[in-house]
């Protein structure tokens, strides 16, 4: 394809992922990793989920380096039936300020609204009620639903809260789950740490922990596993947010949990963590990275460490 006509104005892409030089580009913002494995390129086009802003009436994102929105008729990132939906989104009679998360779901689009304004218009209701979407929610209040939306994890369907974190395609979450379930052969008893709605439990029948999503509600940032709940553990899987999984990880070199399967979605807190458990007695066995956000200067990072 060519140039994405957008590049420059929207804030949303750092890297013209259309050039030539995009991946030697992009791969220099982990040059300082000790990368054992090619990366995984997402193909474009494939994105499931974006972040649109609106304000006095305009909708669309953000424009580089302000908060002034730039109308977007179709994202080369996105998945046709987003873009389908972009143009009847904008002619809605927008009141307030806020943000509007799309997310295409097995069985249609859930669209969810958080805004400044607490409330939404009768006009808005009566024009929302024509979208074609299952689901339109309003500061978690809805607005329309005619399905639940779900979404599914190989051949797991679950129940899919509107805002929820989900992987931005279905190529890249595909391709971690599989590195995941080949990293975790031989291994048993595994607790998936940070599991969300459960893109890793259920394949490797894991015991999931988080403070939100499908698994044992649990905040690991303030109660991470302690070392005799670990014990009862060979390999552990954690895919935590930006933040890391700091405290998670002094509990865990003090364990004797044999293999640690980190994904990360930040260089910076994944370089932190990997420091603690290299002193602790791990060895980095790989480390292969995911270029998950096409465009941005996001990567994802999956790892596998092994108790020396």
């Amino acid at each position: 394809m060519g140039k994405c006509p957008f590049f420059g104005l929207c804030g949303g892409c750092k890297y013209d992922f259309t050039a030539q030089n995009y991946h030697s580009e992009k791969l220099k913002l982990i040059e300082d990793l000790p990368i054992t494995k090619e990366p995984f390129w997402t193909e474009s086009g494939t994105r499931r989920r974006a972040d649109f802003a609106f304000a006095d009436g305009d909708f669309g994102f953000y424009e580089k380096g302000s908060k002034k929105i730039i109308s977007i008729s179709n994202c080369p990132l996105l998945m046709p039936e987003i873009n389908g939906l972009l143009s009847k989104l904008a002619r809605l009679p927008w009141c307030g300020a806020g943000a509007c998360l799309v997310t295409l779901c097995d069985n249609g689009i859930d669209v969810a609204v958080t805004s400044n304004t607490p409330y939404f218009s009768t006009e808005l209701k009566k024009a929302v009620l024509s979208l074609p979407v299952i689901r339109f929610t309003w500061n978690g209040k809805p607005v329309k639903q005619t399905e639940t939306p779900v979404i599914s994890f190989d051949d797991r369907k679950v129940e899919y809260p509107a805002g929820a974190f989900l992987q931005p395609t279905m190529q890249s979450e595909k391709e971690l789950r599989d590195m995941v379930v080949n990293a975790a052969k031989g291994y048993h008893k595994i607790a998936d740490l940070f599991c969300g709605l459960g893109n890793f439990t259920f394949v490797l029948n894991a015991t999931g922990f988080d403070i939100v999503g499908t698994g044992i509600k649990r905040d690991l940032f303030k109660s991470p596993l302690t070392v005799g709940m670990l014990q009862q553990y060979d390999c552990v899987v954690m895919d935590p947010p930006r933040a890391g999984a700091l405290a998670q990880c002094k509990e865990l070199v003090k364990s004797n949990v044999k293999r640690i399967i980190y994904v990360s979605c930040s260089p910076d807190t994944f370089k932190r963590d990997m420091a603690i458990l290299l002193r602790g007695g791990y060895e980095l066995k790989e480390l292969r990275p995911v270029d998950q956000f096409v465009g941005s200067s996001h990567w994802e990072l999956f790892s596998v460490f092994q108790k020396k």
